[in-house]
């Protein structure tokens, strides 16, 4: 049996880069059709923009802010063959303004599922482990939703996207468990505070994920969206770590060099830190963008970690990646499997 099912990574999860007009331009080269879009300009101060198919183009949300989604026509406006098309919002496309966008494929459709107490809209893709969930709150706790990977999620990051004031994004981490909740719009440490009302204390199963009552993450009436992950052999992992505060820092196993990276310490208050290779072509990884933040990138003082074969090396001991003691979670996509008919090389 092969390592990976997944022989060409880039066909399920892409980064793109590309240069502002002002004027509707297509986007191309992301080489298949994207459910998921996030942009964020990176030479200014701007909020992240975060499309999907399941909501539809037009419909934005931020994942440095608690605001609900909104429309608006002048942002992406279509899902395209490889890849998708802007408008002239300067979020998207401002003329000679440089963007990342960071694109991931589920189904290119959806289905009707029915395996939890709430029947969802689910579009996934089971051999990538990625699943776009949307679904109506009941306000009951102990409620369950199916996620369509077959699998149990590492990662589920959810909001609610219709109501108006103060909703963050909820994180589940299998590294810390149910009884534990983060925000992806904020800084602070994960959190055992009150969890019981998000994910009902209740790991997620192979189909289903639970919900508290919380207004946060099932309000009763409100919709919401869920973005679920599974680790998938040699093209994705969702771990966790400890710093040793060295510049000879902790090594991170994933299996595969990783082509996307999201790192958040989860004892302390930190950043939610984004590297990927379009950005940093060569180590160390040190120009981050944050999930949580709308600042433009810019070079960090530490030369944060190194991309391998087949993980990461920590090289600093600042606190974003790499404090002594400090616990970490993790998402990573590959660029290349381990082994297999396209085995990673080094940089």
């Amino acid at each position: 049996m092969a390592y990976t099912t997944i022989k060409k990574p880039s066909d399920y999860f892409n980064t793109k880069l590309y240069t502002g007009t002002g004027a509707t331009q297509s986007i191309t080269g992301v080489g298949f059709q994207p459910d998921w879009v996030w942009i964020k300009q990176r030479n200014t101060t701007r909020f992240h923009y975060l499309f999907d198919s399941i909501r539809g183009a037009t419909k934005k949300l931020h994942s440095n802010s608690t605001d609900a989604e909104s429309t608006l026509s002048t942002t992406l406006s279509s899902f395209d063959s490889d890849g998708y098309t802007v408008e002239t919002d300067a979020g998207v496309n401002q003329s000679s303004g440089t963007y990342a966008s960071w694109n991931w494929l589920a189904s290119n459709t959806t289905a009707s599922n029915t395996n939890g107490s709430i029947t969802s809209t689910v579009s996934a893709n089971t051999t990538s482990g990625f699943s776009i969930v949307s679904f109506t709150g009941n306000g009951t706790a102990g409620a369950t939703v199916g996620h369509g990977l077959g699998k149990k999620p590492d990662i589920i990051i959810e909001k609610n996207r219709v109501t108006t004031g103060g909703y963050n994004w909820n994180v589940y981490s299998s590294a810390l468990g149910a009884t534990y909740i983060g925000s992806l719009n904020g800084t602070s440490s994960f959190t055992t505070a009150g969890a019981t009302i998000y994910w009902n204390d209740t790991e997620p199963t192979s189909n289903v994920f639970y919900l508290g009552s919380s207004g946060q993450s099932n309000t009763n009436g409100a919709g919401y969206i869920a973005y679920c992950f599974t680790s998938i052999k040699g093209f994705s992992k969702f771990g966790s770590y400890t710093g040793n505060g060295s510049t000879d820092g902790t090594f991170v196993y994933t299996g595969f060099k990783p082509a996307w990276v999201m790192i958040k310490r989860t004892d302390s208050a930190q950043q939610w830190g984004i590297m990927d290779n379009k950005r940093n072509t060569f180590n160390p990884m040190n120009a981050p963008l944050f999930a949580e933040d709308y600042q433009a990138e810019s070079s960090s003082a530490f030369n944060n970690f190194d991309i391998l074969s087949n993980g990461m090396k920590m090289k600093t001991g600042d606190q974003w990646t790499n404090a002594s003691g400090g616990t970490y979670i993790y998402m990573a996509f590959a660029e290349e499997p381990l082994v297999g008919d396209n085995p990673a090389t080094a940089r």
